[in-house]
């Protein structure tokens, strides 16, 4: 299976050192071009960078050249992943901001967004859920104590 992210799923999978969640889960991962760009800034984490600079054969980067108007309020990573999983064909994006989410469900596209992709990978036994959401704790990531607390009771 193929899936689409933005920044946020693989930055914060790589700050907790679980990013080879991703290929385990969904075999290839595409970003678009602007995804590329924001993982490799200098505003960009140093681990995300050296991460980037030797990025594994799973991640695959393609140049998005075109993005819908309506989709102008997102920010370019939001924008071309919404795009490039429309012109694709993939179903499932990988996207944590709000705003990102709701655009992509109102184009039919399925979201999964750190959160899930942690507890999916906890229910087939890759991880402990409750070591990544420590992990997870420690870095800038933001989700309501209730969501968290309804995946852990989930599980």
């Amino acid at each position: 299976m193929t899936v689409v992210s933005d920044t946020s799923p693989i930055n914060y999978l790589v700050l907790i050192e679980l990013q080879d969640l991703l290929p385990a889960l969904f075999e290839h991962v595409l970003i678009p071009g602007a995804v590329r760009r924001e993982l490799q800034s200098s505003e960009a984490p140093p681990q995300i960078g050296r991460w980037m600079a030797s990025r594994p054969n799973w991640l695959e980067v393609r140049e998005v050249t075109s993005t819908l108007g309506e989709l102008r309020q997102l920010d370019d990573g939001e924008r071309e992943a919404i795009s490039l999983a429309q012109t694709t064909g993939t179903t499932l994006i990988l996207l944590d901001e709000k705003k990102g989410r709701q655009a992509a469900r109102e184009r039919g596209l399925a979201v999964a967004g750190t959160l899930a992709v942690i507890d999916l990978a906890a229910r087939r036994g890759l991880v402990s859920l409750s070591d990544a959401l420590k992990k997870l704790e420690r870095t800038t990531f933001r989700a309501s104590p209730q969501l968290i607390r309804a995946i852990i009771e989930g599980s």
